[in-house]
């Protein structure tokens, strides 16, 4: 139930499919196309989609382009949507068994307080606030607490391109196979610590034009700068890009 998009292959099922093979452990990455047009230079990040073990398609902009190039129907996954479904389950919402990667103290405390008005408690040896990440990840703090407490999930909600990497390294050094969902902003679309986008927004592609309105001298070029993604889907299609000269960057989600 795969499509090869640019050499990685994404998930074709739906959301709830997603949600109940990510119970029984593994890494899941939800590729924004601010960052996958970068797949033929960000190597750690190419390195983090080709191993993982379910890529949904979250981007709107490459599901309509794929379709477009291809005459394709393919669906798109929407990582809140995803979010959204994964909250429901009942051995995630146990206190105990989900770890939170946070993208720093506002957002935690903001994210904590929408997960208990939701009736998850998280306690607070299962919140962790990453520290910026630069080209090369290797956080033992995280590890020996995540080895110590041995939770069955960990939600990663930090910012994109870094995001896949931390799950990739956390995937390949940590002694057990959580679940490991990099879901990057979807919380912060619920909790208030950014724009909020309905569900019917999401539905129909609009969660971008929302961070636009919302933050448009942050958001703005970030998007426009994704459209160079439609360059690399009409060139390679399927195939996966060649590397080109290596750069090592952060790419907020």
């Amino acid at each position: 139930m795969t499509k090869t998009i640019l050499g990685v292959p994404f998930f074709t099922g739906t959301a709830e499919e997603a949600v109940q093979r990510m119970l029984n452990g593994g890494l899941l990455v939800v590729p924004a196309a601010p960052a996958l047009k970068d797949i033929g230079t960000h190597t750690a990040y190419r390195d983090a989609l080709l191993a993982a073990d379910l890529v949904i398609t979250d981007s709107a902009f490459m599901v309509l382009v794929w379709n477009l190039l291809e005459r394709d129907n393919l669906r798109r996954v929407s990582g809140l949507k995803y979010l959204r479904l994964l909250l429901r389950q009942p051995e995630v919402r146990q206190p105990g068994q989900t770890f939170w990667i946070m993208a720093g103290n506002k957002s935690a405390n903001m994210n904590r307080d929408w997960l208990r008005s939701e009736g998850i408690e998280v306690p607070d040896e299962y919140v962790y606030n990453a520290p910026m990440y630069g080209p090369v990840i290797d956080d033992r703090e995280l590890l020996e607490r995540l080895e110590e407490l041995r939770p069955a999930h960990i939600v990663v909600t930090i910012g994109g391109g870094n995001q896949e990497r931390l799950g990739h390294y956390l995937r390949h050094r940590l002694s057990y196979v959580p679940g490991i969902h990099c879901i990057g902003a979807a919380i912060a679309f619920l909790s208030g610590d950014q724009v909020h986008i309905p569900e019917w927004a999401d539905h129909l592609f609009l969660g971008w034009l929302f961070r636009v309105l919302d933050k448009p001298k942050l958001y703005f070029p970030r998007y426009m700068g994704a459209t160079a993604l439609f360059g690399l889907l009409a060139r390679y299609r399927s195939a996966l890009p060649p590397v080109e000269q290596p750069i090592e960057q952060n790419v907020l989600n």
